[in-house]
C-alpha cells in the first residue's frame, strides 16, 4: 500500500494551486516545495522575477503523479546542501 505518497486538500481554499491535466493527479502532500532552496537543481519548471526571487507559479512538480518519487530522489541534493 502507498497512500503514504499522495493526498489532496480539496477544502483548501487554493485548491487547485496549479493546473494540472487531470485533476485525480493533484498531491497536495509537498503543497509547500521542499526543493526550493535547491535553486536550478530542483528539476522543475520555474523562473526567476526581475527582482532575483525564484517564482515557482508555473511548476506542477510538487503535485503531479510522480511528485513524491522526484522529491524524494532529490532530497538526497537537499542534504547535501545542507552540510556545506
Amino acid at each position: 500500500m502507498e497512500g503514504y505518497k499522495k493526498f489532496q486538500n480539496t477544502a483548501c481554499e487554493y485548491f487547485p494551486c496549479h493546473k494540472l491535466e487531470n485533476i485525480e493527479d493533484f498531491n497536495c502532500l509537498f503543497c509547500y516545495c521542499p526543493l526550493y532552496m535547491l535553486k536550478e537543481e530542483c528539476g522543475g519548471n520555474f523562473t526567476y522575477l526581475e527582482s532575483g526571487i525564484k517564482s515557482c507559479m508555473g511548476c506542477t512538480k510538487p503535485h503531479d503523479a510522480n511528485s513524491y518519487e522526484h522529491v524524494q530522489e532529490k532530497m538526497k541534493l537537499v542534504l547535501e546542501h545542507a552540510k556545506k
